[in-house]
């Protein structure tokens, strides 16, 4: 499993994509779709029409790594279901779930809220 000490968001693209992209093609769908910086460390979520392949992008500090699952039986779950959103949101948890097959990620939030200190000093 992809692993970090850090608290990373997970971005899953909401459309079908041409998963023959590779650093490039990918970096440039998160630049220019989903608004992102691909050297920030979060992880990019893209899965292919079929729903049978899924790529992950992800900054580890010294260059862009590429993660790719195929399914030989089954699909993974699908994450373009609201033409409203061209993104979702997930967390590492989530994208576990997602990569072992769970068919729950995108449609209810299977984590609690990120946790945030501000939050937590802004209360006292």
């Amino acid at each position: 499993m992809i692993g970090s000490t850090r608290q990373v968001s997970v971005y899953a693209f909401g459309a079908p994509t041409d998963l023959r992209k590779g650093f490039d093609g990918l970096s440039g769908l998160v630049v220019g779709e989903l608004d992102q910086d691909p050297l920030s460390g979060d992880l990019f979520l893209f899965v292919n029409r079929a729903q049978t392949l899924a790529k992950v992008l992800v900054w580890d500090g010294t260059g862009l790594c590429v993660y790719s699952k195929r399914l030989e039986q089954g699909r993974f779950a699908c994450l373009w279901r609201r033409p409203e959103e061209d993104r979702l949101r997930l967390t590492m948890s989530e994208l576990a779930l997602f990569l072992e097959g769970s068919k729950l990620v995108g449609k209810v939030s299977l984590s609690p809220p990120l946790f945030s200190l501000k939050k937590v000093v802004n209360r006292s």
